[in-house]
């Protein structure tokens, strides 16, 4: 929603304690600007500070994910629930280089460390949770694609372990070739200039689902 000029005119033109009330009024109802303006303004912790924190906290949830494995399709509900917890703390810090990292180091070393129970299950049950981990590849190939060139080569040793763990799981990689993704992108780092226009083109072909 574009505000109005006369609005915006309005609210400047407010006394501060009017403003005030107006502005901790409206933060009660928006609690993720809240988060952020809390982070901002008061917090004395950094970005890198605070992407450490949460890598801490995803390591402890994926070592009790694994011990505590059910099946592929409990391990993808986790796997959205670390997610959640990423795009959360996204939406505070606004750090679109460690919502790249912290998306490869969660998805791999979920992988890593279940890639056994994962191939002990049926390929139906497996299905879904495949499915995830390659629409998951896509996004974070997408967001790469969209920071500056220069930091695009940090994520490259990452992307390699990623594509080799993909390779190296029959499951995923039957899911990958059914759905359009060339591991190679992630093994290279070599990732199309038009992968966006391949990945809405594969979505509307009914596939990543």
């Amino acid at each position: 929603m574009t505000l109005p000029k006369e609005l915006k005119d309005a609210i400047s033109n407010l006394p501060s304690k009017e403003k005030d009330k107006l502005i901790f009024r409206l933060l009660k109802k928006d609690i993720a600007l809240a988060n952020q303006l809390l982070f901002e303004l008061v917090s004395t912790q950094s970005v890198e500070e605070a992407r450490k924190e949460i890598k801490k906290e995803l390591t402890r949830f994926i070592e009790r994910t694994t011990f505590q494995f059910y099946s592929p399709g409990y391990l993808n509900w986790d796997v959205r629930e670390m997610s959640g917890a990423i795009n959360k703390y996204i939406s505070i810090t606004k750090d679109k280089y460690g919502e790249i990292s912290l998306n490869l180091y969660m998805i791999t070393e979920v992988l890593e460390r279940n890639q056994e129970n994962i191939m002990k299950a049926t390929p139906k049950k497996a299905y879904k949770f495949c499915t995830a981990v390659i629409a998951r590849a896509f996004k974070i190939l997408l967001l790469i694609k969209k920071i500056h060139e220069d930091y695009q080569v940090d994520f490259n040793d990452d992307l390699e372990k990623f594509g080799q763990l993909i390779s190296g799981t029959p499951y995923l990689m039957e899911a990958a070739i059914n759905n359009g993704f060339d591991v190679k992108w992630l093994i290279s780092g070599e990732i199309p200039d038009d992968i966006e226009k391949i990945h809405k083109e594969i979505r509307a072909q009914g596939f990543l689902k």
